[in-house]
């Protein structure tokens, strides 16, 4: 038997329920029985709707960007008495008041779990690590929204609640004030601030706003289970803080020794594992037997836990259970509780819409104060103050915990449902309104092979889909000559598409200890690229190797390679062909999505970009640097791309153990006269003609500065054979190429975009790959005969046409500088910008 309050209208009626124990499963319809009148179906059937509803809603804000937090709190204020509830035989049959019981059970239970797991994910650590800034951040985001709790609660409480009023100013205020970790993380992840310098501020301020506001919410807590607040509310208090010292001396230890037991390789047994999920239990128990909420003792629990592989085990085994099927149940029970119409007559949605606007600008205004005076730019400051007003699962503990000891009515609890809803809603639009994260990135100039000066260090960024496309990225790094003059600084970047997460991520990786077993395919993955790059870094001097995780759609996986090549300055990325080679010799493609991504990181790299047909490429970085020979092929036709592929095999060129051809493709006579019939026939009309010649000039002007510098160079070098062919359309072309493709190991090519050739003309007409430029795709072909790895290079050419920043010296000054040998800068100007009119003799 169990007693259930309802209001109606001004009056409060309480209704008897009765519970018959043996009423839990049916006997089945063909007895003529309704399963609905029995407790685990009706349960299954509550889950069952509450689930699909929830990912309905999620479904439906997706491409708002909005966190789950929101689709779940509506979901559970639309089955509720405010929208559906609203039907008396929906309410009735789906969630009859007999029923509330076990569905409150199960949505403990599972928030219990969610709460020890977020106690889990929590780093204190963090704190340290950002230093003094997030301390006032989080404290000065704290205060100001409490004070204006505190204001509104004389509007709020009402003489006839039995709480004091101090209780209910304790719950107002912690409810306004609080920030929810998890739901910030989510909406970081998918602002993509996560790994970002104001990303680890407003984590580090969230995760100490949440410590502040577990204290609060026992002081809220003691005090309103305690009406009188006699000798009972610190007794509650005392044997909270009891609990506390118990879980940091005794069981943070235990779990520790736990850890130390288990063997080397192996991953934490499955008595352990179920003695800590006991152990939520116990201590969700204690800490209600205390008189404090049970969640206390399970967050408490969680926080003590070590970080590192138990609590990757424990989210891997947990999370999607937990928060996929019963934290929603959570959400259900307070939308239950939530009767929108209490919110009546004007004055109420007016205290409502001075609720939600005073605590949003409380927050941001007490937190551009404390970035004001570190110095931090005003518009990082409100950035920070509108992540800091994420809501979500915390508060709807306390307002329901509020509820639940009777001191929010309903109205308080309706308008303090409604401002969690909006507030975290509203945060993802107005960020991106006001923090642009492009600002953040200082710009630089290296940011092409032929402008990485050779005494200095060269960054390159290397994506990996699968351990398959390790071993000849390795070598093809290995050739291009690591040295201490000129060290190669290497990001390994996997790419991992996002399946069954909340959010995407970038993970930065320390070294691992080895022999620490991988808790799922995924990390098994990256522990193989890992070793093998570490292994590459110790065999091979001036080498140093940082990996990271990508964990992305593929969708948006390009914004995370990009953003690393940006952040991390790299002049260099190469990224694998969406193809792979199969046992006979043939191409396969291996994930149609892997050509979307070249595609799109061609169309945004913020740096030269190298795409790698994997044939294999001999070589071991055991041997020697000696003992390695390679046979590079250097194709070229001109124009800015082919200058970066001779560029790449100039610095190859440096290692001993490689041997290069430069081809180079010259016009014939025919080939010269088509071109120019060709340019009078689609100028003819054109006014700009005189400056289409004259970027055309230029362009031969610096291939000729820049293969005469070359040769000039490497004149006698014995390992470079330079050789020129003139050809006059695409089939001299291919039969020239066929001379020298069966004694290379790799081809450097330009992808040659925006060029147009009679020396390729009637290559493209049958392209498979256009991305690959006519001559990238006729060797990567599957009817090439050659099987050779292929590089294809674009190079950088600016961002638009007021980057300043990337504008660079004339065409004299920079061959002078790159042979002799300090090159600043690779261009004249930037492909796509308004072309300069000169005077043609």
């Amino acid at each position: 038997m169990a007693t259930d309050v309802v209001t109606v209208g001004n009056k409060t009626e309480e209704n008897i329920v009765c519970y018959s124990p043996s009423m839990i499963t049916t006997n089945g319809v063909w007895q003529g029985e309704n399963p609905l009148d029995y407790a685990l179906p009706l349960f299954i059937l509550q889950l069952t709707l509450v689930v699909i509803f929830t990912r309905i809603l999620v479904f439906i804000l997706k491409p708002f960007r909005q966190p789950r937090v929101i689709a779940e709190i509506l979901g559970g204020v639309i089955l509720g008495p405010s929208v559906l509830g609203r039907s008396k035989s929906f309410t009735d049959t789906v969630f009859p008041l007999r029923s509330v019981m076990v569905l409150e059970t199960m949505a403990n239970i599972g928030l219990l779990y969610f709460i020890f797991l977020v106690g889990v994910e929590m780093d204190i650590a963090v704190i340290r690590r950002t230093g003094k800034k997030a301390i006032p951040i989080a404290l000065a985001g704290m205060v100001v929204p409490f004070l204006i709790g505190v204001s509104f609660s004389f509007m709020l409480h009402k003489s006839t609640q039995e709480t004091k009023h101090g209780t209910f100013v304790l719950f107002l205020g912690v409810a306004l004030s609080v920030t929810a970790f998890p739901v910030l993380a989510r909406i970081l992840a998918e602002l993509k601030l996560i790994n970002s310098e104001i990303g680890r501020i407003a984590m580090s301020a969230a995760l100490i706003n949440d410590i502040f506001a577990w204290i609060l919410l026992a002081f809220a807590i003691a005090f309103s289970e305690n009406k009188t607040m006699a000798l009972t509310s610190v007794w509650v208090l005392l044997s909270t803080a009891a609990f506390v010292v118990f879980c940091v001396i005794i069981i943070r230890p235990l779990i520790g020794w736990m850890i130390k037991r288990t063997p080397e390789g192996e991953s934490i047994s499955e008595f352990s594992l179920c003695i800590i999920l006991s152990g939520v239990m116990i201590c969700g128990f204690i800490t209600d037997a205390i008189g404090m909420h049970s969640i206390f003792g399970a967050f408490m629990f969680g926080l003590v836990i070590p970080n590192g592989p138990l609590g990757l085990t424990l989210n891997e085994k947990l999370e999607d259970f937990v928060s996929g099927l019963l934290l929603p149940l959570f959400f259900v029970i307070s939308g239950l509780k939530t009767e929108i119409n209490a919110i009546d007559g004007v004055g109420s949605w007016a205290i409502l819409a001075l609720v939600i606007v005073l605590a949003c600008v409380g927050k941001i205004a007490g937190t551009v104060l404390v970035t004001l005076y570190y110095r931090i730019p005003i518009h990082e400051g409100i950035t920070l103050g509108l992540l800091m007003n994420a809501k979500g699962l915390i508060e709807m503990i306390v307002i329901n915990v509020g509820k639940d000891q009777k001191v929010l009515d309903d109205k308080s609890f309706a308008i303090m449902v409604v401002a969690t809803v909006l507030m975290t809603a509203i945060i993802i639009p107005f960020v991106t309104l006001i923090y642009k994260p492009a600002r953040k990135f200082a710009p630089y100039k290296r940011r092409t092979v032929q402008s990485t000066k050779p005494d200095s260090e060269f960054r390159v960024l290397a994506c990996i889909h699968t351990p398959r496309n390790v071993p000849t990225i390795i070598n093809l790094l290995e050739a291009s000559c690591p040295t201490k003059k000129s060290p190669i600084c290497i990001y390994v970047l996997h790419l991992v598409e996002l399946t069954g997460r909340s959010s995407a991520m970038l993970i930065v990786h320390n070294t691992r200890k080895s022999g620490r077993p991988a808790l799922n395919r995924t990390q098994a993955q990256s522990d193989h690229i890992i070793n093998a790059f570490e292994n590459f870094e110790q065999h091979v001097g001036s080498v140093s190797v940082q990996p990271l995780t990508a964990i992305s759609p593929y969708s948006t996986m390009h914004e995370d390679i990009c953003t690393v090549a940006e952040d991390k300055r790299v002049a260099f990325l190469i990224i694998p062909f969406h193809k792979q080679q199969t046992v006979d010799g043939g191409m396969e493609i291996t994930n149609p999505n892997f050509r979307t991504i070249n595609q799109n990181v061609l169309a945004n790299a913020p740096c030269s970009v190298g795409i790698l047909v994997d044939r294999g490429l001999s070589g071991s970085t055991r041997l020697a640097a000696n003992q390695v020979s390679h046979h590079v092929a250097v194709l070229f036709f001109g124009g800015p791309d082919d200058r970066e592929a001779l560029s790449y095999g100039l610095r190859m060129r440096e290692h001993p153990g490689i041997n290069l051809t430069v081809m180079r493709f010259l016009p014939g006579q025919s080939a010269l006269e088509e071109a120019r019939s060709g340019s009078r026939r689609s100028n003819m009309n054109d006014p700009n003609v005189l400056t289409i010649v004259t970027d055309d000039d230029k362009e031969k002007q610096l291939d000729e500065d820049y293969v005469s510098a070359f040769r000039l160079r490497t004149a006698n070098d014995d390992s470079v054979v330079y050789i020129e062919r003139v050809v006059n359309h695409g089939e001299e072309t291919v039969a020239a190429i066929r001379t020298i493709d069966q004694s290379h190991d790799l081809f450097i090519v330009g992808r040659g975009q925006g060029t147009i050739s009679p020396l390729t003309a009637g290559l493209t007409d049958w392209s498979e790959c256009p991305e690959l430029g006519a001559i990238g795709d006729l060797l990567a072909s599957s009817d090439n005969a050659a099987i050779v790895s292929v590089l294809v290079v674009q190079q950088y050419v600016g961002m638009g046409h007021g980057d300043h920043i990337l504008t660079p010296d004339s065409p004299g000054q920079q061959l002078h500088e790159h042979f002799n040998f300090g090159y600043t800068n690779n261009r004249t100007q930037i492909r796509g910008q308004q072309p300069q009119f000169h005077t043609q003799p």
